[in-house]
């Protein structure tokens, strides 16, 4: 079984870590892929980011994806125009209004701690519809619980706890992300497994969204790469 990790930040963002350093720490610990998560700037940034990407992926001999994540709703139409330049993107989560935005795009796979900042869980069963129409993952951000405690640890971890059952009966994908902005942050797979099963999820559902689902996003944004691809949902048929 492969596993990934689709929303890690290097020193490109808000990281503290190389892209080589947190590519090196990822393979070490069993992940068959990682997505770099970075902030839109120029049509020409991305350009240089995949040459830089595509160099250390054959040093390190790792999977590398880029993804771009979106901190408004100004940037995520932005990007979802440019779709087709990059692998995944992700939307910053926190904001109703971003959250919203985010399950009602086809072109967003990511939703990023939708609680991220709020006493709320920043998710619904509306919000939950949208995201399995829409086929957007709804993430579970490990490092929102490493890089809190007492209360606020027990007020994300329920939150946390409340939006993986409202994307269960509702049929939203779920995925797990470290969130790490260091390569000392990273954690193993079957560590993000095991967390996930504290939050509702048997070991098997667990696996998938550190495994299942990101290969999805990953299959389907290859896809959009195809000449016959027109949209989510449309494609020239032979």
């Amino acid at each position: 079984m492969k596993f990934y990790d689709l929303h890690v930040h290097s020193a490109f963002s808000e990281g503290k870590s190389s892209l080589e350093e947190i590519a090196k720490t990822a393979k070490l610990l069993g992940f068959s892929g990682i997505c770099f998560a970075e902030y839109f700037e120029s049509e020409e940034k991305i350009e240089e980011l995949k040459r830089e990407i595509e160099r250390i992926s054959k040093e390190v001999g790792i999977e590398i994806y880029l993804g771009f994540e979106a901190r408004n709703a100004k940037e995520l139409k932005l990007l979802a125009k440019l779709r087709r330049e990059f692998d995944v993107l992700l939307a910053r989560g926190g904001s109703l209004k971003l959250n919203r935005a985010a399950c009602e795009t086809p072109e967003v796979d990511i939703l990023t701690h939708p609680e991220l900042d709020r006493k709320d869980s920043g998710f619904n069963h509306v919000l939950a519809k949208l995201a399995h129409k829409n086929n957007v993952a709804i993430e579970i951000n490990f490092r929102e619980v490493l890089m809190s405690s007492k209360e606020s640890r027990s007020r994300i971890l329920k939150n946390m706890r409340l939006n993986v059952r409202l994307a269960k009966k509702y049929g939203a994908p779920l995925i797990c992300c470290s969130g790490a902005i260091s390569h000392l942050e990273m954690r193993d797979p079957k560590i993000l497994a095991s967390f996930l099963t504290l939050l509702g999820l048997d070991l098997k559902e667990a696996k998938e969204c550190l495994s299942k689902v990101p290969e999805s996003i990953l299959r389907l944004s290859k896809e959009r790469r195809s000449e016959k691809w027109i949209m989510p949902g449309v494609r020239v048929v032979s």
